[in-house]
């Protein structure tokens, strides 16, 4: 997947559109990092494989084996990380001299950039911002983050895979957190970086960026499509019935799936964490996945929201 990566973006240079996207001051760092992020990627899991192999032929790890192996603080360390110095700062004066820095003209109210986009670590948050309202995309998802990742120690006391890289011993644990980090996060700064263009539509890679491309969205609720679509009736004055579906839907989606993957899926993990640790983790893990659900039932029927509240201006 790295080597596909790595070929792709190579290739894609060779097209004008692409390679002025890509080589944009801004941009260049943004490649740089996730052709990082991919290399360290395959390297932990590498090792993890090697690890694993090691533990069952009933060998010590890599990071056994290199902690009985001792050097000096002088001249060993001190050489690596002046070598280290010297190449960083040389790569950064000629970072420096061959990319101008990214300074635009003062702004001026008038005349607003387009696109606009947020620095690349709030771009994933940006990106949501399509699928869900701001108090969903701005407030509650980043806090749940926050609080999702203080709550992971206590969640999860599986104390095996602490100092060394393995996969056999932490599956659930590393595959939820490649899920999270490289398929949600990293896709998303990959998709407002790259394929968002102005006014926010959606470009192919090769695609020219044109100012004037506007795509005439019908966006539709869930309650449109069940009463208007489906039924063939018009809305119910009343939101609660109005909105039955999607709210029975999220009933189904947080209250019971959580129980049914307790009796099936996870039942073993259920047993051994507990019911209090179960219900926290596992409802941190669906509104991970409400994530590319939302997204895509945009792009596949222009579903806009689940449910739609105006009455108490609550919309999902």
């Amino acid at each position: 997947m790295l080597i596909g990566s790595i070929l792709f973006f190579v290739v894609g240079l060779q097209d004008r559109n692409f390679f002025l996207i890509a080589t944009k001051p801004d941009n260049v760092p943004i490649a740089g990092m996730l052709l990082l992020v991919g290399f360290f990627t395959w390297l932990a899991f590498r090792r993890a494989v090697i690890n694993d192999d090691l533990r069952d032929r009933g060998e010590p790890n890599l990071e056994e084996r290199a902690s009985r192996q001792k050097v000096f603080t002088w001249p060993d360390l001190v050489y690596s990380e002046l070598i280290a110095l010297m190449v960083t700062g040389a790569i950064l004066v000629v970072w420096s001299i061959y990319l101008k820095a990214p300074i635009e003209e003062p702004a001026a109210p008038a005349l607003s950039p387009n696109p606009a986009k947020a620095p690349w670590y709030f771009l994933g948050l940006q990106e949501m911002l399509v699928y869900f309202d701001p108090w969903l995309a701005g407030v509650v998802f980043p806090s749940m983050i926050i609080v999702g990742l203080q709550a992971l120690p206590y969640i999860d006391r599986n104390p095996k895979g602490n100092g060394y890289y393995t996969f056999k011993e932490r599956p659930f644990a590393i595959a939820v957190f490649m899920f999270g980090f490289m398929i949600l996060w990293i896709s998303l700064v990959v998709l407002g970086t790259f394929l968002r263009g102005p006014n926010w539509s959606f470009f192919g890679p090769f695609d020219y960026w044109d100012h004037s491309k506007l795509e005439p969205l019908i966006n539709v609720d869930l309650s449109e499509l069940f009463w208007v679509y489906m039924l063939g009736q018009p809305l119910p004055d009343f939101w609660l019935v109005r909105e039955f579906p999607g709210i029975l839907l999220i009933v189904l989606y947080l209250g019971f799936l959580p129980i049914l993957l307790a009796k099936t899926w996870f039942k073993k993990m259920f047993i051994e964490i507990g019911f209090a640790r179960y219900m926290v983790m596992i409802q941190l893990f669906l509104f991970m996945a409400l994530l590319p659900i939302k997204m895509i039932l945009r792009w596949t029927f222009n579903l806009k929201y689940l449910v739609h509240i105006n009455e108490f201006f609550l919309n999902i």
